[in-house]
C-alpha cells in the first residue's frame, strides 16, 4: 500500500470505510491513521459521502427501565426529582454537545476538495448477498471493482451495463473479470448523471447476443454525486 500517492490513498480510505479490506490491510490502515493526517481526512470524507446511501435507521422504543438505569449509573445524582434534576446529567449533556460541535467544525475545516477522487460512486448490491461491486467515476474513466468473490460457471461471462435516467435502454460497457478491477474510458458511457443505473449480469460466454441483458442480475445500484 502506497500512502504517499494521493489517488491510491483515497482508494484505500474508501475500501477501509466500506469494510472490504483483509484483516491485515485493515490493521495497516489503522496504524497509518495514527500518523497520517491526509489519510484521516480521506477516511472522514468517505464516511460523509456514504451517509447519503445509508438506509434511514428504524425507530426503536427504549425499554421502560432505560431511564432508571441511566439515572442509577450517574454519579452524584440528585436524591429527588429524577434524572432531569441531576447536575451530573446536565454537565454530561453539555460536554457531549460541545464535543459534537468541535467534531463538526473539524470536518468542515479538513474536508477533502471536490476535485480529489471520484466524482460519482455506485455501490452495486446482489439481491441476497449484499455489496459485491463498487463503481467509481472520475473525469476520465469508470472503474468497476469486485468487492467479494463471484463464481462464474463454465460457458458464462459477466457483463457490465449502465442506463442513464430517461434512457430507452441500457448500454453495454463490455465483459468484465470478477477477480480484478476493470477500467473503461468515460467516453464509452452514453452520459453520466446522479441516479444513473449500473448493473452486472450473467450472460453467455461471448456476452449478450441482443444488446441488452438476458441473464440474471448479479448486482445493481445507482450512482450518487460525491
Amino acid at each position: 500500500m502506497n500512502f504517499q500517492d494521493p489517488d491510491e490513498l483515497n482508494v484505500l480510505a474508501g475500501e477501509y470505510v466500506l469494510g472490504v479490506m483483509s484483516a491485515a490491510d485493515r490493521a495497516a490502515v489503522e496504524q497509518e491513521l495514527t500518523r497520517n493526517r491526509a489519510l484521516t481526512v480521506a477516511v472522514g470524507a468517505w464516511r460523509d459521502r456514504l451517509l447519503e446511501m445509508a438506509p434511514a435507521p428504524a425507530p426503536i422504543d427504549p425499554a421502560a427501565s432505560l431511564w432508571a438505569r441511566i439515572e442509577r449509573s450517574l454519579p452524584g445524582r440528585a436524591s429527588t426529582g429524577g434524572i432531569w434534576n441531576s447536575l451530573a446529567f446536565w454537565r454530561f449533556s453539555g460536554a457531549a454537545g460541545l464535543a459534537a460541535s468541535a467534531l463538526l467544525a473539524l470536518r468542515l475545516v479538513t474536508a477533502v476538495p471536490d476535485t480529489i477522487g471520484p466524482q460519482f460512486l455506485a455501490v452495486l448490491q446482489a439481491p441476497a448477498d449484499g455489496v459485491n461491486w463498487l463503481v467509481e467515476v472520475d473525469d476520465r474513466r469508470v472503474r468497476l471493482r469486485p468487492l467479494s468473490p463471484t463464481t462464474v460457471a463454465a460457458g458464462k461471462s459477466v457483463q457490465f451495463w449502465t442506463k442513464p435516467v430517461g434512457a430507452a435502454g441500457p448500454t453495454s460497457l463490455g465483459l468484465v473479470r470478477t477477480d480484478q478491477p476493470t477500467e473503461i474510458a468515460l467516453s464509452q458511457l452514453p452520459g453520466m448523471s446522479p441516479n444513473q443505473l449500473f448493473e452486472v449480469t450473467l450472460e453467455p460466454q461471448a456476452g449478450s447476443p441482443i444488446g441488452r441483458p438476458t441473464g440474471p442480475i448479479l448486482a445493481v445500484g445507482r450512482a450518487v454525486r460525491l
